[in-house]
């Protein structure tokens, strides 16, 4: 655990700005969704605080939404490759072993990336944990098919998982 994080008690007792400054990057560049769950303390559990940032996230206007959407990086897109992507990103696209994609791979993923942000308008969310590149790029392509609103909601839908996972990351269970 990060010991420059506050524990989860502690949390609940910040200041709004503090709140939001220790929940910087769960939501990628959007601290809105933290500022607007912050009124929901005291958290007692890392589920209780993960269902009021999603409830924040839902209760946004579809604007709002589509911004946190657009927030997201591209898998291996070209702010990826120029390491230009948040750490949190960065760590989570390794780990899934998106920095080693062979010329092909990288071919086909920036093919995905511009087929899927031409017909949707927004970058492809996955939350991309535990799968390697074949199971990314299968799960890519077969999300293409999708339709607009099913796609808005997927998208809303990883970034809670995403959410889910930094969050864990952060706030180990206490003692």
């Amino acid at each position: 655990m990060d010991p420059t994080v506050p524990s989860l008690a502690a949390l609940s007792t910040l200041d709004q700005h503090a709140f939001v400054a220790a929940l910087a990057g769960v939501f990628e560049h959007s601290p809105w969704v933290a500022e607007r769950a912050w009124h929901r303390r005291p958290f007692l559990t890392r589920e209780a605080l993960h269902a009021a940032l999603c409830e924040a996230m839902h209760a946004a206007t579809q604007t709002e939404q589509l911004a946190l959407i657009c927030a997201h990086p591209e898998l291996a897109g070209k702010a990826a490759i120029r390491g230009e992507i948040a750490e949190a990103s960065v760590r989570e696209q390794a780990g899934a072993g998106l920095d080693a994609c062979g010329p092909d791979e990288l071919a086909r993923l920036q093919a995905l990336n511009a087929a899927y942000r031409a017909r949707f308008g927004f970058p492809f969310i996955l939350a991309v944990r535990g799968l390697g590149r074949e199971a990314i790029i299968e799960r890519f392509a077969a999300r293409l098919g999708n339709a607009a609103t099913a796609e808005f909601a997927e998208a809303l839908d990883q970034i809670a998982r995403i959410a889910a996972l930094r969050l864990a990351e952060r706030f180990q269970v206490e003692a």
